[in-house]
């Protein structure tokens, strides 16, 4: 085989052709005659036994071409890849193929080329960076939530309903006097003021008695499901049992039974430094997530539609496998009709991530991030440290190549964020 005719062309694509000759052929066609031949039936013959001279002269004598043409076809295109030095994405596509007289194949394919980045300032970047500012009502709502959380629950049957109840109920929508469907339940526990009801509902409940029947008359929202969008709808609802929470005594007591301190005070304290580290956190990544989209703004890339796809693609498996959806026979369209979700919005996240990985790449080349041996050692202790497993084992899991890819991701970020500032307040 001779690859040929290597060309760049507009939009990141290129194509080339690759030439077999006619003894590669010869063999690809007797290879596909060798192949089919078991189920192949010639009158005079038995089934399987007939000479290749034999079927090309009854089907024709291009009966194997196909076959033959499709079986060369990859390692025509492996060759042509490598000898032409491209960088593609996504699949390849076979524009041409012809047979010569003389029984030569040439091929020609098309490809997308890895987008080349022309990287604009990186460093010296600057953003604000928001404040810590945990205030006393921000801890007293996470101690209400921990008394809450550890609040009992006591059986009500000595009064009416009330906000903060949990009502447990029997409900039947109507409308025009016909059931709808899904306005139908029994035993179902409502905590009323949640708002987890169409509004109104709750408000409704309020003032019922255990065992007391009422309609419970609403109007759906404009923006609810479109077949009793603001429809004017009659519950029929039976109040089957009370239940209330207890909140127990916000006093040292209780921080000795909710946490390792012996008082309030030093309970307090630790959700106040908590709330700050968590708010620290939050302002980090908000910050190294500007610098990262500056970077990426500065250069310059025409980034093919396939990797966008691609990464469509590898977002949503990696979400599906997280609810146990692993078949890669699973067509993407499937998986997303499954958790109800359109690829366009994920698409711009996508983007984002493609032009993040092509923007750390090219940082990695530009600052020569080589890799030492010694480097490499911390870098799988630190990982395997932080998932609780061993450097070995990562070794084992991970290729060199990608480890090493991942250690240079890791230096580019650092060098971006390292340089970067934190814009001064106005």
């Amino acid at each position: 085989m001779i690859v040929k005719n290597v060309e760049k062309k507009e939009k990141n694509t290129a194509a080339f052709q690759v030439e077999t000759d006619a003894a590669e052929f010869e063999a690809a066609v007797n290879g596909a005659y060798l192949k089919n031949k078991s189920s192949i039936y010639i009158p005079g013959f038995r089934k399987g036994k007939a000479p290749r001279a034999v079927v090309e002269g009854m089907y024709g004598a291009e009966v194997f071409y196909q076959d033959a043409m499709d079986e060369l076809a990859p390692k025509a295109f492996e060759l042509g890849l490598k000898e032409s030095g491209l960088r593609i994405v996504g699949a390849p596509a076979i524009s041409d193929v012809n047979v010569t007289e003389d029984r030569t194949v040439a091929y020609t394919f098309e490809v997308t080329l890895y987008p080349e980045v022309t990287l604009g300032q990186y460093k010296g970047l600057s953003a604000a960076k928001d404040a810590v500012n945990v205030t006393d009502e921000d801890v007293e709502k996470a101690l209400q939530d921990a008394l809450k959380r550890n609040a009992r629950i006591l059986t009500v049957d000595d009064r009416e309903a009330q906000m903060g109840d949990t009502a447990n109920i029997d409900f039947d929508g109507y409308l025009d006097g016909e059931r709808f469907d899904g306005g139908k339940a029994e035993g179902y526990d409502l905590e009323l003021g949640s708002g987890s009801f169409v509004p109104g509902f709750e408000e409704q409940v309020v003032g019922m008695k255990i065992g007391e029947e009422k309609d419970v008359n609403i109007t759906f929202p404009e923006d609810y499901v479109a077949d009793l969008a603001g429809k004017a709808v009659v519950f029929k609802v039976k109040l089957n049992s009370l239940s209330a929470k207890e909140l127990p005594a916000l006093d040292d007591e209780f921080a000795k039974d909710v946490s390792e301190f012996d008082t309030l005070e030093e309970y307090k304290a630790d959700i106040r430094a908590k709330q700050e580290e968590q708010q620290r956190e939050q302002a980090e990544n908000k910050f190294r997530s500007e610098i990262m989209r500056q970077a990426c703004d500065n250069m310059t890339v025409e980034i093919p539609d396939v990797m966008i796809d691609e990464k469509v693609e590898e977002i949503v498996r990696n979400y599906a496998a997280n609810f146990g959806f692993t078949d890669r026979n699973t067509s993407l369209q499937d998986l997303l009709n499954m958790m109800g979700v359109d690829a366009a919005a994920i698409r711009p996240s996508a983007e984002m991530q493609v032009k993040t990985e092509l923007l750390l790449e090219a940082v990695a080349e530009a600052e020569n991030a080589e890799i030492t041996e010694e480097e490499t050692e911390e870098y799988l202790k630190r990982v395997a440290e932080g998932i609780g497993a061993k450097p070995e084992d990562i070794k084992s899991y991970f290729s060199k190549e990608f480890i090493e890819a991942e250690m240079k991701k890791e230096r580019a970020t650092n060098a971006i964020i390292e340089s970067a500032v934190e814009a001064k307040a106005e």
